[in-house]
């Protein structure tokens, strides 16, 4: 077990596990639609643009529940509404694979979105409120690479489960897909882990002891005006994160079946091991924001992608496409590892589990569109290589200048006072 571990106490390690878990699950749940565009598509026979719908509402609606939830958290604790929102996101993802119409699919993709989007800020604010200053970027690359791992047992429940699912029908449709989304709903389970082990936030228990001292503390909307400026930075940089990361993922399993005719085996295999490299390079540079910064690694690793464009979108092989996807998965996951830190050292305490989070969520909003502007443009170019490119192309540079004009962070006290 790596080092920074052993320095943690029991408390602290279970608090980071059921983040870490959390957020890698709800990761999970989002990317089987992600693998089972092709196959929703066919069965409701509907162009895969209609079905990369479904993925953008999940991502619009997200803010609200960042909202929502990042306020239940702020107001009654980290720990309880972060059992309420696993719950949630774990049955609508379970009634995803009963949806009779494409239309029943798009609103209880929208509903996840919403459940899905108030997870990463309550689990942020929980980890790093519990978590000591020494080495938060080591965990901050950790946590946010459960998205990774939760992509990651995506690819692998893929390729192992979807197959033998396909055998079957339910009501005349494909049972493929829907059996996917019924190994989605075993997140739930972890609500009776985080009840059992998971100790809520010190920091959130002396907020409410000084609150009881009657000293103020501040609410979202001052929270809002009194760091407007950062709040603004931080949308305008988790855009371009958002374009960054879904803009590299999301279609990449269609770009791999529809321009390369890879068979779901091969597609799920060349995921797991592309997503081994975004696990990596969120460590790596999580890691390596310890010594040179917050700004200057998340620079350094989206300038990097640049380079590995044309291994990433223009191959053939089935080797040097691994090879691609797994480099160019390496530099924007590593960019991502700093992400949590960044925004919890960033915020203000009494509104840390609304504050991030919704920045995060409405920098999903904005760039929501991106997977069905780039499956139109895919299909209208006979292609999704050229349409993966130049959105790493574009969106690389966009994210390495914004980030050169944050603030850094690196060591902040995250305590409530």
């Amino acid at each position: 077990m790596p080092s920074p571990f052993r320095s943690l106490s029991s408390r602290q390690r279970h608090a980071f596990a059921a983040c870490f878990l959390g957020w890698s699950l709800d990761a999970f749940d989002y990317f089987i639609l992600v693998f089972c565009v092709s196959a929703v598509a066919a069965d409701f026979h509907v162009a895969a643009s209609e079905v990369a719908e479904a993925l953008f509402l999940t991502l619009a609606f997200r803010p609200v529940g960042a909202f929502l939830f990042g306020t239940l958290a702020d107001r009654f604790g980290r720990r309880p509404t972060l059992m309420f929102n696993i719950a949630c996101y774990s049955l609508l993802e379970l009634a995803c694979a009963f949806a009779g119409s494409m239309h029943t699919l798009l609103i209880l993709r929208a509903l996840f979105g919403i459940a899905m989007g108030g997870e990463w800020g309550v689990g942020a604010a929980l980890a790093f409120e519990t978590l000591p200053k020494e080495n938060r970027g080591f965990f901050s690359g950790l946590l946010q690479e459960g998205y990774a791992v939760g992509y990651l047992m995506a690819a692998a429940a893929y390729a192992l489960l979807f197959p033998w699912f396909s055998h079957f029908t339910w009501h005349g449709h494909d049972f493929g897909w829907r059996g996917m989304f019924l190994v989605g709903a075993a997140p739930a389970l972890l609500v009776f882990y985080i009840g059992g082990k998971v100790e809520e936030s010190p920091t959130w228990r002396e907020g409410r002891a000084l609150e009881a001292r009657t000293i103020p503390g501040i609410g979202l909307k001052q929270g809002l005006v009194r760091y407007a400026g950062t709040f603004v930075f931080l949308v305008l940089l988790m855009t371009g994160f958002n374009s960054f990361s879904h803009g590299t993922q999301d279609l990449y399993p269609t770009f791999l079946q529809k321009d390369h005719g890879f068979s779901a085996q091969l597609t799920g295999a060349i995921a797991i091991l592309y997503n081994i490299g975004a696990l990596t390079g969120g460590m790596v540079f999580g890691s390596l924001s310890e010594r040179i910064g917050r700004k200057w690694a998340i620079i350094l690793a989206a300038l990097l992608a640049l380079p590995m464009i044309p291994l990433f979108a223009f191959s053939h092989s089935v080797v040097v496409l691994a090879g691609g996807a797994f480099a160019m998965q390496f530099m924007v996951q590593g960019a991502w590892g700093v992400v949590p830190a960044w925004l919890s050292e960033l915020s203000p305490g009494p509104v840390r589990a609304t504050f991030p989070g919704l920045a995060y969520q409405l920098g999903n909003l904005i760039s929501s569109k991106n997977v069905v502007i780039q499956a139109k443009a895919a299909e209208r170019l006979g292609g999704y290589g050229v349409v993966l490119a130049w959105t790493v192309a574009i969106v690389g540079c966009y994210l390495a200048l914004v980030a050169a004009f944050g603030r850094e962070s690196r060591g902040t006290d995250l305590t409530a006072t």
